[in-house]
């Protein structure tokens, strides 16, 4: 594990954690998972799916009746992330305002991390 004691690895504005907690109760799952997967232009991308159940490999996030598991290979890429839930008047969804993050495509849905030193 990534974390640090004491230290959750993501989290949520209150509209994020308002959105997710809405989200619960109408799929009546568990909470959302969060990772990342190798796709888009930059090279990474965020994925996020309703679960049924707690994977005990997952980091638990519970924030004001949301609740967020964070995939066991995306811990290290999120550490450290705030996500939120804008609304405009074109579109609504999660932003991920995450630290380590080194580029990222004009859309925002595709990002890149700084490679790990070798060693």
């Amino acid at each position: 594990m990534f974390a640090i004691p004491g230290k959750q690895a993501v989290t949520l504005t209150p509209a994020a954690a308002r959105q997710i907690s809405r989200l619960m109760t109408k799929d009546a799952s568990q909470g959302l998972r969060i990772g990342v997967k190798k796709g888009g232009c930059a090279g990474m991308e965020y994925t996020m799916e309703y679960v049924s159940e707690v994977n005990p490999m997952d980091e638990v996030v519970e924030q004001d009746g949301a609740r967020v598991m964070i995939a066991p290979m995306a811990q290290m890429f999120l550490f450290g992330t705030e996500i939120d839930y804008e609304v405009s008047l074109l579109e609504a969804g999660f932003k991920f305002r995450n630290p380590n993050v080194v580029d990222a495509c004009g859309c925002g849905e595709s990002i890149k991390f700084a490679e790990p030193p070798q060693g």
